[in-house]
C-alpha cells in the first residue's frame, strides 16, 4: 500500500522555505490563527487551600503520544481558575515547552482521555485547535514532523536549559488540508504507524531472547566448562561437586573456588577531590558510566590530579579489569591500554591477577558477568543502593579453572557471543531505520508530498489502538550495552 502512494496532482509555493511546494488546495497558516495556545504554570506541589488535581506533566508527553487512562497521573493542587483554564479536553495537543535539551522541545502528544480533575502541567504548552479548521490528531502528526517543528529547534533559547517563548509557539507554519483531509492524513498515518511499531517490537523481543541466549551460555560455561560437541551441555565424564555458592551450584571437580582475594588484588580508584580536579598532574580519568559491559568509554573524560608518585594505585595498565562498585554493581570491561595513562575514579574497582601464569582477566570478566546478571552481588536490601565495598568484593567466592583451560573458555565464548551480537547489532540497525522510514513517512504526508487519500479509504474500519510510547515498548536494548547506565551516581 504505501510503495503505491504518489504525488498530488498539482502543487504550489507554500512561501516557507523549509516546507517548499504544498498541493495547491492546500492552505498555510501560523498557529495563532489555528490553535488557542495556553501556557501551563500548575507545578506539582500540593498547597493548602486549593483543589486535588490529577497532572499531566512533562515525562507524560515526552514518552507518549497519546495521553490516555492507561497513564498513571501525578497528584496535585490548583486553583479553581486554573484548573478551569488547564483542564485538558480531547482532540488537544500537548507540547514540551522546556527541556535540558534543544532536540527535545515541541515533542507532541495527544490527549484522548480527560476527566474534571485532570490538568495540563508546568513545562508544558496547550494547544487546542480552531474547530471546523483543524484536527487534533493532524496536528500531532505534523508536530512530528522536522520540517514543521523545524522553527521550535531554532527558537529555543537557553545554555543548560532550552524553552520556547509564548510568539515562537504562537508563530509556527502550519500546512492546512481540508477537514476530511486531515481526517484522511491522520488515519493512515496511525495505520502506518502501527505496524512499524510491530515490527519494531519484533525486533527488541528477538534482541532480548538474544540477550538471555547469550546469558545462558556464559552462565553454562563458567560453572559447567566447555560443552560437549554438539549437545551444549557439559563434558560428559568431567565430574562435578557442589561450590558452596549459591549462584553457580556445581562446578568441575578439578576446578577450585576460591575468595577473590587469593587469585586478584583489588583497588578503589582515587576519591575526587573538587579541589583538586585540575593542577600540574591532571589526567583523564574513568567513572563509574564509562565503564559498560565489555566496553570502556575514552572520549571526552574529565581530569583529575594525581602526582607520578600515585601512578601506581590510581592509574590502569593494559588487561586491567575494571568493575563498578555500584549503580550497576559488578559491571565490568577489560582496559585494553586505549590512553597511555588514565587514572580511575573510587567508583570503580581495579583487579589485577596475582598470578599471571595461572590467571586469566578476560576469564574473570565472565565470571563477574555471571555473577552480576545472577544477582550473586544483590545484599538483599531494596531500600538501599546497592554498592560492591572492596570487603565484599574479595570476600566473593568465585571459579577457578586451570590457566589452560581459562584460555579455551576465553576462545569459545569469544566466538560464540561474536555471532548472537552480530545478530543483536543487526535488529538494532533494523530498528534504528525504521524509526528514521516513519519519520520520513510522516513528514512526506503531512507536508503533501504523497497524496494517502485513496489509501486511507481502503483501510479497514476497526483497528486496535495503538499502544502508548514511540514504540509500545521500553527503550532499553540487550543487556544495556548498546547504551550507558544512566542510573549511576557519577554519570556524566
Amino acid at each position: 500500500m504505501i510503495q503505491d502512494l504518489k504525488p498530488y496532482p498539482a502543487y504550489k509555493d507554500s512561501g516557507v522555505p523549509w516546507l517548499g511546494g504544498v498541493p495547491e488546495h492546500w492552505g498555510v497558516r501560523r498557529s495563532r490563527n489555528a490553535v488557542e495556545m495556553r501556557v501551563s504554570n500548575i507545578d506539582k506541589h500540593t498547597k493548602d487551600g486549593e483543589q486535588p488535581v490529577r497532572l499531566c506533566n512533562y515525562v507524560d508527553v515526552y514518552k507518549n503520544d497519546r495521553i490516555t487512562d492507561r497513564l498513571s497521573f501525578m497528584r496535585a493542587t490548583a486553583r479553581p481558575d486554573e484548573i478551569k483554564r488547564f483542564r485538558m479536553e480531547p482532540g488537544d495537543v500537548l507540547i514540551t515547552k522546556d527541556s535540558e535539551s534543544w532536540n527535545d522541545i515541541g515533542v507532541p502528544s495527544l490527549v484522548e482521555y480527560a476527566a474534571p480533575d485532570l490538568v495540563c502541567g508546568y513545562h508544558l504548552a496547550l494547544l487546542r485547535p480552531f474547530r471546523g479548521l483543524l484536527e487534533g490528531a493532524y496536528l500531532l502528526r505534523a508536530l512530528q514532523s522536522p520540517a514543521i517543528a523545524y522553527p521550535f529547534y531554532v527558537a529555543a533559547n537557553g545554555v543548560t536549559r532550552y524553552g520556547l517563548s509564548h510568539d515562537a509557539i504562537k508563530s509556527f507554519l502550519l500546512p492546512l488540508p481540508p477537514l476530511p483531509e486531515q481526517a484522511a492524513i491522520a488515519r493512515f498515518l496511525d495505520h502506518a504507524d502501527r505496524r512499524i511499531r510491530g515490527y519494531i517490537r519484533a525486533k527488541k523481543k528477538l534482541i532480548k531472547l538474544l540477550g538471555e541466549q547469550k546469558q545462558a551460555i556464559i552462565h553454562r560455561a563458567v560453572t559447567r566448562g566447555l560443552p560437549s560437541t554438539g549437545s551444549g551441555q557439559a563434558t560428559p565424564d568431567v565430574r562435578l561437586k557442589p561450590s558452596g555458592v549459591g549462584w553457580l551450584g556445581e562446578v568441575p571437580e578439578h576446578w577450585d573456588v576460591a575468595a577473590l582475594r587469593h587469585r586478584y588484588s583489588q583497588c578503589l580508584g582515587k576519591m575526587l577531590d573538587s579541589k583538586r580536579i585540575t593542577g600540574s598532574h591532571a589526567l583523564p580519568y574513568l567513572r563509574n558510566t564509562d565503564v559498560q559491559w565489555d566496553r570502556i568509554n575514552v572520549d571526552d573524560l574529565p581530569a583529575m590530579d594525581i602526582p607520578p608518585a600515585e601512578y601506581g594505585r590510581y592509574t590502569v595498565q593494559r588487561g586491567d579489569l575494571l568493575v563498578c562498585e555500584g549503580g550497576e554493581v559488578g559491571r565490568c570491561a577489560l582496559w585494553s591500554g586505549e590512553l597511555a595513562v588514565c587514572g580511575f575514579q573510587k567508583a570503580l574497582h581495579r583487579l589485577r591477577p596475582r598470578n599471571v601464569g595461572q590467571d586469566v582477566p578476560r576469564f574473570m570478566y565472565y565470571v563477574l558477568r555471571a555473577a552480576a546478571k545472577g544477582n550473586a552481588f544483590n545484599d538483599g536490601h531494596l531500600s538501599t543502593i546497592a554498592h560492591l565495598t572492596g570487603d565484599k568484593l574479595r570476600a566473593h567466592r568465585f571459579p577457578f579453572p586451570p590457566m589452560a583451560e581459562q584460555h579455551l573458555l576465553v576462545s569459545f565464548l569469544d566466538a560464540a557471543l561474536k555471532q548472537i551480537d552480530q545478530a543483536a547489532f543487526t535488529a538494532l540497525r533494523e530498528i534504528a531505520l525504521l524509526r528514521e522510514y516513519r519519520t520520513r513517512l510522516i513528514a512526506d504526508v503531512v507536508t503533501g508530498k504523497l497524496d494517502v487519500r485513496e489509501a486511507a479509504a481502503r483501510l479497514p474500519e476497526e483497528e486496535e489502538p495503538l499502544v502508548d510510547g514511540v514504540d509500545g515498548v521500553d527503550e532499553d536494548t540487550m543487556d544495556g550495552e548498546e547504551g550507558d547506565d544512566e542510573s549511576d551516581s557519577d554519570s556524566a
